[in-house]
């Protein structure tokens, strides 16, 4: 059985994705028959780019799309960008508890 499906690769933090068609029974990162597209998904602007005229192609020669492949082809079809990551929420340390002096009282000063 074909499918196209997504191989992930690039560094920690900064993830690509090849799109690619091959054998379901080859290992994710492995052999593949035809790279057919690229999906960045970064924190400014997310990049998808895909060759359409492969893609119809294999789908019409039976390959089956993953869930993800075919969710990002509906909101390339939709003409959206597709679906930013959160970006992480950052830490906020409380500030520390600043007690009140007491007011030194403040005569008027005697001439």
């Amino acid at each position: 059985m074909v499918v196209i499906r997504l191989a992930r690769g690039g560094r920690k933090a900064a993830p690509v994705y090849r799109i690619n068609v091959a054998n379901k029974r080859d290992a994710l990162g492995g052999r593949y028959i035809e790279k057919i597209g690229v999906y960045k998904p970064s924190d400014s602007k997310p990049e998808f780019d895909v060759n359409k005229e492969r893609y119809d192609y294999w789908l019409s020669k039976g390959a089956q799309p993953t869930d993800r492949v075919k969710l990002l082809m509906a909101t390339l079809a939709a003409g959206k960008t597709p679906r930013q990551p959160k970006p992480k929420a950052k830490k906020v340390e409380a500030a520390p508890a600043v007690e009140a002096a007491p007011e030194a009282e403040t005569a008027p000063a005697a001439e």
